[in-house]
């Protein structure tokens, strides 16, 4: 015992002076500064139209869709005021899916006015004032007293369960959307709330509070990052460097302070907390909760020049990029714990890679760079936003993807149980992500320092940088990711002012398509880009990704910067076992992928011909109309007169429909035969409580993919006539099995059987049944005409599960399908 805290205390010496040593932050001169996004114009046929679908579909659904957590908010201030209501229901996280749409609208109000919006927000953000506590405090479960039905996921009381309450998460979002709204319109109602929540949250947590933990300083880390990287946020907003050292502080007593013991989501580095973050070399547990973690750490470096944040970040980054990263830019590849599982196992139709952790990557990646000026952060960062974030909606704005494969058969859901895209989820991260994410684009494509000037995403824009020199009008015209040239007019202040222009020269140009040891090029040359100066060619050596002109510049000089776009094919290293004898197409910044509605023959079925044979052509019409797509020589094994493979970008699959898709193609026949789909068959034996006569009980377990719950046209298994008796059905495995998902999809003949009113699941375990360890963001749903996934919140390995049902009151249930994922 002694020696243990010996060992605490040192760390503690350690951690208080690194963080005495760095805690002035850096002077602005000495700061990477973007361009903010409001003052970059984008005028070009890609983003602009995906900014217009924001505000006219996916802001409005989104807003629509979070009403839930304004009612919340809003029963929350009626309590406070003694206000005869309904309370709120317990819910961890609600409340950050309406602030993250809020963000987003917010950035949306930057670039165009609209009164109707500022006053729905204005409506809004008076019901966070409300249900705001006076000393500060916000949630609204703790605060009216219904986290009580739920002490395992929210703690007896206010900030006694930090590792899994979501409170301080929360808060991030709502910082970060505060912030938005104040440089929006210029209103601190707000940016106050935010303020005042973070002084509270300060005082609590490091100087102690009475109210709260016997007054004694709770000194711990939240479970799921994000407070870190909004403290940065809500500080460079304020100037009030308290937010700055909050961050830092957060930051710094992660994995020293509090360790969680335990499986599953209990594990030490579930949440990052298995070591000191300095200590920390490897990207490990949730993926989400990582990469805002590891964003909030490059912040931190980038503002306070604290240098002792920087080994880890570096190990951390090297090691997803070398080990743990899809080709797409997706992270968590495991679905368990939506996280990150061991060293190169990159499964392609299993593969989770949620797309709000593609949204931590490209954040973290994004702030690597302005700390280190270095392009190949923002070569992952891109691979990242145009491949997995992008695929992560649709093309109309309403439809969404919580998971995003590498592979799906078409046979089954793919989408957490769902088949093809959502419209919204319980957990909605993921769209709310998207919405705030998008418009906040602009923003990464310049940034500056003194008298640099950094081009890093290329997209038709013009903007006005200010320089220590003077301010320079670029004017930027290009219809990348599909076209190859890039142009430039540079119009400074006044003639002859000096300044440098660098301009990235993507990892995808050279001998791989992104950055880390995982992929390369089968035909390793590099292509040939060009850097033309006022139509003179201009000799220039790459420097951390980065080509330069530094000169004294002329109202409009033109620079037209060429970067090959060859179809490419990719192969993995072979530690990757999924993608062994396998190629992936990329163009430019793009994965391609092939879809079962362009092609003859099943898409697993190709066996891929490398050659230089391929064609490039862009859609003409439909909802893929000015999208470039691919035609390669291929030949299905399972007819050799087909020829050749249409493929699709990764980023627009499943816009015309729910089908089978594959990114990784084979390069044997053995490996295209293998690939073809095949049913597996987990189920030895099903028993039923009460099985109709006229069904079948085994029909459940055939996996035949249902048009509908109200699909009469394959077999199913029903209770009827038991109305509102309480069912069960047992399902005995073959062998036991790691049990990844089980889904279930409803039977519903819109009269004497409907969708239950609520079901759990059991498995045994020694003979005996246990309860189902629900993983800690799922649900048992029971929504119509889709697969109703759960995951295990920890390890599950058994030969038999048990589905308890019970019924409505004046009606039987039924099943179409259950369908079993074992963890590979």
């Amino acid at each position: 015992m002694k020696r243990k805290l010996l060992k605490w205390m040192y760390l503690g010496v350690l951690l208080l002076f690194a963080s005495c040593a760095s805690m002035v932050k850096k002077e602005s001169t000495e700061i990477l500064q973007s361009v903010p996004f409001h003052q970059v114009h984008l005028e070009d046929d890609f983003w602009l139209p995906r900014l217009k679908t924001q505000k006219e579909v996916l802001v409005p659904f989104a807003l629509e869709k979070t009403k839930p957590a304004m009612d919340n908010l809003r029963k929350t201030g009626n309590f406070l005021k003694g206000i005869k209501d309904e309370l709120p229901f317990p819910h961890r996280f609600i409340a950050s899916d309406l602030y993250k749409v809020m963000e987003g609208a917010a950035y949306l109000l930057i670039l165009e006015k609209d009164s109707m919006l500022e006053h729905t927000m204005d409506s809004i953000i008076d019901l966070i004032g409300d249900a705001q506590q006076e000393d500060g405090y916000l949630y609204e479960s703790h605060t009216t007293g219904v986290a009580a039905q739920h002490k395992d996921e929210m703690g007896e009381k206010p900030y006694s369960w930090v590792v899994h309450s979501h409170e301080l998460y929360n808060m991030g979002h709502m910082y970060e959307g505060a912030v938005a709204y104040y440089q929006a319109t210029g209103k601190d109602k707000w940016l106050n709330i935010a303020k005042k929540s973070a002084r509270h949250i300060n005082h609590v947590f490091f100087e102690g509070d009475p109210n709260y933990n016997n007054g004694k300083p709770i000194n711990q880390a939240p479970g799921h990052e994000e407070i870190e990287l909004a403290l940065v946020k809500l500080f460079q907003a304020t100037n009030d460097s308290l937010y700055l050292q909050m961050a830092k502080k957060f930051i710094d007593i992660r994995g020293v302070t509090y360790r969680p013991e335990g499986e599953g989501v209990m594990l030490p580095d579930y949440a990052q907390q298995h070591l000191p973050v300095r200590e920390q070399t490897k990207a490990v547990g949730h993926s989400v909760r990582a990469t805002y973690l590891y964003a909030g750490m490059a912040d931190v470096l980038a503002q306070t020049g604290d240098e002792t944040l920087k080994p880890a970040l570096d190990s951390i980054w090297a090691n997803i990029v070398d080990t743990r990263m899809h080709i797409t830019g997706g992270l968590g590849a495991i679905h368990g714990i939506e996280g990150f599982g061991p060293e190169y196992v990159l499964p392609n139709k299993e593969a989770y890679n949620e797309t709000c952790a593609a949204v931590g990557n490209v954040m973290f990646n994004y702030r690597m760079f302005m700390a280190e000026k270095d392009a190949k952060y923002i070569d992952v960062a891109e691979v990242a936003l145009y491949n997995n974030v992008l695929a992560g909606v649709n093309l109309e704005g309403n439809k969404f993807f919580y998971v995003n494969p590498l592979e799906a058969n078409g046979t089954k859901g793919f989408n957490q149980g769902r088949k093809g895209r959502s419209p919204w989820f319980d957990c909605a991260c993921c769209p709310s992500n998207i919405a705030r994410l998008i418009p906040q684009i602009a923003g990464m494509m310049y940034a500056h320092n003194n008298d640099d000037i950094y081009c890093t995403l290329y997209a038709g824009t013009s903007t006005t940088v200010p320089l220590s020199t003077g301010k320079v009008n670029i004017k930027q015209e290009t219809n990348y990711p599909f076209d190859e040239s890039v142009r430039f007019e540079i119009s400074p202040e006044r003639d002859g002012q000096t300044f440098a222009i660098h301009f990235r020269i993507p990892t995808w140009v050279t001998s791989q398509f992104v950055p880390g040891k995982l992929y390369s090029y089968l035909n390793n040359e590099n292509a040939d880009w060009e850097l033309i100066l006022n139509d003179k060619k201009v000799s220039a050596q790459i420097e951390k990704g980065f080509v330069t002109i530094n000169r004294d510049w002329k109202k409009g000089d033109r620079i037209e910067l060429k970067l090959p776009m060859p179809v490419r094919y990719n192969m993995a290293i072979h530690e990757v076992e999924a993608d062994r004898d396998r190629v992936c197409i990329t163009r430019g910044p793009l994965v391609y992928c092939a879809e079962a509605i362009d092609n003859a023959a099943l898409v697993s079925s190709y066996v891929v011909n490398v050659s230089e044979k391929e064609t490039v052509r862009k859609e003409t019409e439909g909802v893929l109309k000015n999208i470039d797509l691919i035609t390669i020589p291929a030949t299905s094994v399972s007819d050799s007169n087909i020829q050749q493979l249409t493929l699709v970008p990764y980023y627009a699959w499943d816009n015309r429909g729910d089908d089978a898709m594959i990114v990784w193609f084979p390069q044997t026949e053995d490996l295209a035969r293998a690939s073809v789909p095949v049913i597996s068959e987990y189920i030895s034996k099903v028993n039923t409580s009460h099985t109709f006569e006229l069904d079948n009980m085994y029909a459940m377990v055939a996996n035949k993919y249902p048009d509908s719950s109200s699909d009469t046209s394959i077999e199913r298994w029903t209770s009827w006539p038991e109305k509102g008796k309480k069912q069960w059905v047992e399902l005995e495995l073959k062998t036991p099995l790691n049990l990844q998902s089980l889904s279930v999809y409803w039977y519903d003949d819109n009269g004497g059987v409907q969708i239950p009113k609520s079901w759990k699941l059991e498995y045994k375990s020694d003979g005996k049944w246990n309860d189902f360890p629900l993983y800690v963001t799922d649900e048992y749903e029971v929504q119509k005409n889709q697969y109703n996934m759960v995951h295990p919140g920890k390890p599950i390995i058994t030969d038999a599960f048990r589905l308890q049902i019970q019924p409505k009151p004046d009606a039987a249930v039924g099943l179409l399908s259950i369908d079993i994922e074992e963890v590979k």
